[in-house]
């Protein structure tokens, strides 16, 4: 399908003339290129905007450098500047978990790295507050919404305070922003000043003790102040599990942190969007596509992205190294079926579909639909995950809905196969409830998953196998993976098909020793699995993963918690993914050895442990073991 210019928001003051623009609203300057889709959080915030009435521009990926031009072209907005820096934090975007350059930036045209600075969040506010010092900026996306309060940074290595501070702006608008972004446009239009909007919901503000709207209360949560953080890792903790909690609550309280003599205040979100509501997000009139100034270049994440329907928000997993619960919430708002088929629908028209939807999913693939079955117990917890340590007796775990929603979507005229490329939890499939009904929809789920969603490699994360680490991971017992192997297993077999399962793993969690990589090793070995997707665990801003790696503190039980930091330990650590390359078996035999497991070298690299006689009596050793296991199991 062929779109026009003026299909898009305007880029550039020519697309302005098209449109008979002599001036704008809002502009908003966007860390990643500009593709007209939901997915995609500038196109959803103009799009929202521009719905409201309001006449919205896009400058993607401006050029700090030089004369500023691009941050000049449009000139002054009627209301206010906003800055996104993308769909990612820029340094996770653009490092590697050792700090090296990744092999290309997704969310730039043919993955160039050269189109976006570190922290465009601080780099983009600073050169607009010199340009235009009197128009509000107003922040959001992941970097900003992810970085509203005192924060470790592993790429500096720091504790780095509200990025207020160092941006200079007026405002962060976190978590997902449609409701905000409008009340800020709505209040900005009626002539109020950006510094009287302090008490919007999901905003967070810095201003003088004196000014925080009705003081400092007994309702209010009072961090320990940045300063105090610096000081002492163990404040940090403690912050952070009220940072949490809050970030979990349907009645959150308003946080308070003292920062350079003032206060960033973050007011309580706004209630989890009603279906209505996202519906109506979902449903603005995307192109769906890049903008045409990308015409025959290449945008990694929207090829991956651009024949996917996503059918919810949130997830309450809770998983301590993942930050979507922070930004989404853990309530899940789904879309009405109409809606999901209409975006369906959309794809199908496109040119170069071929029939197959890539994933048809949400943040946890198998969690639509599912909340609290009293929904009063729903408001009073603050339980930053629903299904850890144990799935919670309230929480309606049907998947009939959802495979109401598969049903529908493959009967669409022009749909082959709809895959589930979204991560799925299986403990939600294998949980007994107490509502045989929803028991037997987990069942039906898992077999039609099995035999009709998956493109021949399921991919799931169990993470770990040391029940310890996963603890700390907030992820189940690595046997529910197994029993969940052995489901996938039995329905391949019956149904005459050849899939693989693909597991995720991670190294250096916090928690995790050397010794519990060997472990894993050998436990996935067992299972016949030579590891494909890992990686080395990368502490990013606002998880409880990240905290406890830079504190040393658990922040819910104050506990001490040992995490690998130096290159050596993360390489130690690492290189046990790769137990079945010959160039990592000598560091591995010698690793073993060091940490007082050598009897694991029988079962990791049998051929080369044979030739050194040191080991043949702990070979000896384990073979008799298993003789003697034999023979009673032969009795038994």
């Amino acid at each position: 399908m062929d779109y026009r210019l003026t299909d898009f928001l305007p880029t550039t003051k020519k697309e302005l003339e098209l449109r008979r623009w002599d001036s704008v609203d809002v502009i908003l300057f966007s860390g990643d290129a500009y593709v007209d889709h939901p997915s995609f959080g500038v196109a959803v915030i103009g799009r929202t905007l521009e719905a409201a009435g309001y006449r919205v521009a896009v400058v993607p990926q401006p050029d700090w450098h030089g004369d500023l031009r691009d941050f000049k072209k449009l000139g002054r907005p009627r209301l206010f500047f906003g800055i996104s820096p993308g769909c990612m934090d820029s340094m996770v975007n653009k490092y590697t978990a050792n700090r090296r350059l990744r092999s290309e930036d997704a969310y730039s045209p043919d993955g160039r790295h050269d189109l976006r600075p570190e922290y465009p969040t601080i780099v983009y506010s600073n050169i607009l507050r010199q340009l235009f010092p009197d128009v509000p900026i107003v922040l959001g996306g992941i970097e900003a919404s992810l970085r509203r309060l005192t924060h470790y940074d592993y790429w500096q290595d720091s504790l780095r305070k509200c990025i207020l501070c160092d941006s200079h702006a007026d405002i962060i608008s976190y978590g997902m922003g449609e409701k905000t972004i409008l009340e800020i446009a709505r209040r900005l239009s009626s002539g109020e000043n950006i510094h009287a909007l302090r008490d919007l919901p999901q905003t967070v503000i810095l201003v003088r003790k004196e000014d925080i709207p009705g003081g400092i209360t007994d309702a209010d949560i009072v961090l320990h102040s940045h300063e105090e953080c610096l000081r002492s890792k163990r404040m940090q903790a403690e912050n952070f599990r009220h940072i949490e909690e809050e970030s979990n609550k349907i009645h959150a309280q308003r946080m308070l942190q003292s920062v350079d003599g003032r206060y960033a205040v973050v007011n309580p979100p706004y209630p989890p969007m009603t279906t209505a509501e996202l519906d109506a997000s979902f449903d603005l009139p995307y192109t769906r596509v890049p903008h045409p100034k990308y015409k025959n270049k290449r945008i990694p994440a929207y090829e991956m992205i651009k024949h996917s329907v996503n059918i919810h928000r949130g997830c309450f997993g809770g998983c301590a190294f993942c930050t979507i619960s922070a930004h989404q919430g853990k309530f899940i708002a789904c879309r009405s079926k109409e809606s999901i088929l209409r975006e369906v629908k959309a794809v199908v028209s496109m040119p170069d579909f071929k029939g197959y939807l890539s994933d048809l999913g949400g943040p946890s693939a198998n969690m639509y639909g599912m909340s609290g079955r009293n929904k009063s117990a729903c408001e009073k917890c603050k339980r930053p995950s629903c299904i850890h340590p144990q799935i919670c007796p309230n929480l309606n775990t049907s998947h009939k809905p959802l495979l109401d929603i598969y049903h529908a979507v493959d009967s669409v005229p022009g749909i082959k196969k709809s895959f589930i490329g979204s991560g799925v939890r299986y403990d939600l499939l294998l949980y007994r409830s107490r509502d045989e009904e929803c028991n037997h929809w987990a069942g039906q789920y898992a077999r039609e998953l099995i035999c009709r969603h998956v493109s021949g490699r399921l991919k799931v994360a169990p993470e770990h196998t040391s029940d310890a680490v996963l603890r700390l991971m907030r992820k189940p017992s690595f046997n529910q993976f197994v029993q969940f192997k052995e489901i996938f297993d039995r329905i391949n077999r019956e149904e005459h098909l050849n899939q693989q399962i693909i597991p995720y793993f991670i190294s250096s969690h916090p928690g995790c020793h050397e010794v519990d990589m060997a472990e894993l090793a050998v436990q996935t070995k067992r299972l016949d699995f030579q590891l494909e997707q890992v990686q080395d665990f990368t502490p990013t801003p606002m998880t409880i993963s990240t905290e406890t790696w830079y504190t040393g503190y658990d922040p819910y039980t104050l506990e001490p918690v040992f995490s690998a930091k130096t290159q050596k330990e993360k390489l130690a650590q690492r290189q046990y993914f790769f137990w079945y390359k010959p160039e990592e078996r000598r560091n591995i035999e010698q690793s073993l050895r060091r940490i007082g497991r050598s009897d694991l070298i029988t079962q990791l690299c049998p051929s080369s442990s044979r030739n050194n006689h040191a080991d043949n009596r702990t070979v000896k050793h384990s073979q008799e073991s298993r003789k003697e296991k034999r023979g009673r199991n032969h009795r038994h």
